[in-house]
């Protein structure tokens, strides 16, 4: 292998045909894809586009590329393919897993979720309240807008039987300590269900090493298709009772928790992804023979190190700004948070600054992000949420520059 070079910005963006005259800053809400996705959904549905399973060329073809996305999105992040369900979006996905384990509760049993999460982390463990279950609330600190840690711990008791939260927040961008969360909720006899949404497009992602129970994250945030991916150890899912058609058995996973099969050519699609990655490895770090998930852990260490240069440009504005109140951690270490910004400026709407930028071809966006708790923790709901600048690797100074400047007019 070649030494790593600085991330080649050019490169990278000579991979997305969707990048043109806007600065794109809402890339928490949903990534651009490289060109290597929309080939792979293309040639897809140009010669496969019949229903797999049969033994003619076409579906055979098909059969062969479904499988091979569900076996590079477990290679991805250190899981096996029967520890992957390919479903429609993360709430879905919950959702179902949800279903899914409501017979493993009894009356009286408990689950912590958080008011910092997605809804999708949230809600759908709320309703299992219906069944008799405790749901408690791990709640942020509204001064600084994190998860402590010791908040947690006097949560946690003989009756927690799943706990819930986010390794990054989709408002303030800092990244919870998973690793060591996970290991009090075991410690405990608990599970641990990690949204890892905000997370995944900005670092490797490995379950293995977190020894997490259940993990996900959406591909359309990961430059994919609009998929969601989760993670279940395997004896969970075996366990988790079954929410496709009766005839799938319970020992079917992970079918069996994909109600209807997967969406044939998005799930195709999600061989993109890799391909992109392996392009991005090759031109930086040459070809290497280790694991798949090894190898993107290096190519992910790039696109911090860029990440971070973006971050540091837009904390400094901040700091000279006075008026402006960023929502979570003021620094710009890549071990502490991902480039998503939110910030709201005195008591003004938050939705005039979007609004702005607009004849400037910023985009960046204001509102709750489907973290409503969190909003309303904050108490920001009247004035409309926060504005949300969110960066991802194919952002460039450049772009980052104009954001500031543009905003800097309206401030």
């Amino acid at each position: 292998m070649s030494q790593a070079k600085p991330l080649n910005i050019d490169f990278v963006r000579s991979q997305f045909p969707g990048l043109n005259e806007w600065a794109l800053f809402e890339n928490a809400g949903g990534t651009l894809v490289p060109q290597s996705v929309i080939e792979r959904i293309g040639a897809y549905m140009t010669d496969t586009q019949v229903q797999p399973g049969a033994e003619y060329e076409a579906s055979s073809l098909a059969t062969k590329r479904l499988e091979t996305s569900q076996q590079l999105m477990a290679e991805m992040i250190n899981a096996s393919p029967e520890e992957i369900v390919i479903g429609p979006s993360t709430t879905m996905n919950i959702y179902v897993l949800a279903h899914a384990l409501w017979p493993w509760f009894r009356p009286g049993d408990e689950i912590i979720v958080t008011n910092l999460d997605h809804e999708a982390n949230s809600g759908a463990w709320w309703r299992l309240a219906e069944l008799g279950v405790i749901v408690k609330e791990w709640l942020m600190d509204p001064e600084t807008a994190e998860l402590e840690i010791e908040r947690l711990a006097d949560l946690l008791n003989e009756r927690t039987r799943l706990v819930c939260f986010t390794q990054c927040s989709n408002i303030t961008g800092s990244i919870n300590d998973a690793a060591a969360i996970i290991r009090m909720v075991h410690e405990a006899g608990a599970l641990a269900c990690v949204d890892a949404v905000a997370f995944a497009p900005h670092r490797a992602l490995d379950v293995k090493a977190l020894d997490v129970d259940f993990y996900v994250f959406s591909t359309y945030k990961l430059y994919g298709p609009h998929l969601g991916i989760l993670y279940g150890k395997r004896e969970h899912l075996l366990r988790a009772r079954g929410q496709n058609h009766f005839f799938i058995g319970e020992d079917d996973i992970p079918l069996k928790l994909i109600p209807g099969g997967v969406n044939h050519e998005l799930t195709a699609g999600l061989i993109g992804i890799i391909d992109y990655f392996e392009t991005l490895h090759r031109h930086h770090l040459g070809d290497g023979n280790a694991a798949l998930h090894l190898r993107l852990a290096e190519l992910f260490a790039l696109m911090a190190d860029h990440e971070e240069t973006l971050a540091r440009r837009f904390i400094d504005f901040i700091d000279a700004k006075s008026q402006l109140r960023l929502i979570g951690r003021k620094t710009a270490d890549k071990t502490q948070r991902a480039p998503t910004f939110s910030f709201v400026v005195g008591n003004r709407d938050s939705r005039e600054f979007p609004r702005h930028l607009l004849k400037s071809r910023v985009a960046i966006r204001s509102g709750t992000f489907y973290a409503q708790r969190c909003v309303d923790a904050l108490g920001l709901g009247p004035q409309n949420g926060v504005v949300r600048a969110s960066m991802v690797h194919y952002n460039s100074l450049e772009e980052v520059d104009r954001l500031i400047a543009h905003l800097d007019e309206v401030l």
